[in-house]
C-alpha cells in the first residue's frame, strides 16, 4: 500500500469516528432524537380591557346578578351586517336568558348617514327605560330606512311615538349635545379596543371571529359558564 492510499484511507477513517460521535451526540445515547427547543403552547387571545368594554353608563340589553359571562357588541343600526348578525345575538339572548350579560356599545361608521341618529334615538328611548324596544325596532325597520342619504330622524321620533314613549323627551334628549358626546364615548372606547368596523363581539373580554355563528358564541359561553 502506498503511502498516500495509506494517508488517506486514515482520514477516511477518522471522518468516519466524528460523524458517529456526531450523530449519537444528536441521537442520545437511546438512540432516540434530542430534544431540542420544544415549540411554545399557543398563547391565550389577549382579553381586552374591562374598563374600556363595559362603562358604568353601558346599555345592557339583559343583565343578571353575578353574570358569569358578559357579551359585548359594538354595532352600528343602519349597518346591513349587523341587521345579519341580529337573529343571532337574539337566538342567544333567547337561549342564555338569565344567566349572561348582554351589553350594546355604539359604534357608528363613518359612511352611514343615519348610523348616529338611530344611535341617538335608541340612547334616548333607553333614558325612558324602552332599550330593548327600540333596539329590536331600529333592526327590524333597518331594510326600510338603512343607506338613506336623507336624515331619518323624523321616522326615529315616529318610533318611540309608536312605543308610547313621552315625544318630546325623546325628541329633545336624541338631539341633545349630552347624547351626540355619549354616543361619541362608545365609538372612541371602541376604536381604542381596535374595533375597526361591525359587528365586533367579545365574549368575556375575547374578541370572536367577524360575524360569529350561533355555534361559535354559545361554545364561548358554554366555556365561561363552566359547561
Amino acid at each position: 500500500m502506498n503511502k498516500n492510499l495509506t494517508i488517506s484511507l486514515s482520514i477516511l477513517a477518522i471522518l468516519a469516528v466524528v460523524i458517529t460521535l456526531g450523530v449519537f451526540a444528536y441521537s442520545g445515547s437511546d438512540g432516540e432524537e434530542a430534544s431540542g427547543p420544544r415549540p411554545s403552547a399557543p398563547e391565550a387571545p389577549p382579553t381586552a380591557s374591562a374598563e374600556l368594554l363595559v362603562r358604568d353608563d353601558s346599555r345592557y340589553l339583559d343583565r343578571v346578578e353575578d353574570a358569569q359571562v358578559t357579551v359585548v357588541e359594538f354595532l352600528d343600526f343602519e349597518c346591513e351586517a349587523c341587521y345579519a348578525q341580529f337573529p343571532v345575538m337574539e337566538r342567544i339572548r333567547e337561549d342564555y336568558e338569565g344567566r349572561i350579560d348582554v351589553v350594546i356599545r355604539y359604534f357608528p361608521l363613518p359612511g352611514h348617514a343615519n348610523s348616529r341618529p338611530a344611535a341617538a334615538a335608541v340612547e334616548a328611548a333607553a333614558q325612558q327605560d324602552a332599550l330593548d324596544e327600540m333596539y329590536v325596532r331600529m333592526f327590524e325597520t333597518q331594510p326600510e330606512w338603512g343607506e338613506s342619504r336623507e336624515s331619518q330622524a323624523e321616522l326615529f321620533i315616529g318610533f318611540a311615538e309608536d312605543l308610547g314613549l313621552d315625544v318630546d323627551e325623546f325628541t329633545e334628549v336624541m338631539e341633545s349635545p349630552e347624547t351626540e358626546a355619549r354616543v361619541q364615548a362608545d365609538f372612541d372606547d371602541g376604536v381604542e379596543l381596535g374595533v375597526q368596523g361591525t359587528p365586533t363581539i367579545f365574549v368575556d373580554g375575547v374578541r370572536t371571529s367577524s360575524m360569529p355563528s350561533y355555534e361559535e358564541l354559545s361554545s364561548r359561553i358554554d366555556a365561561g359558564l363552566g359547561e
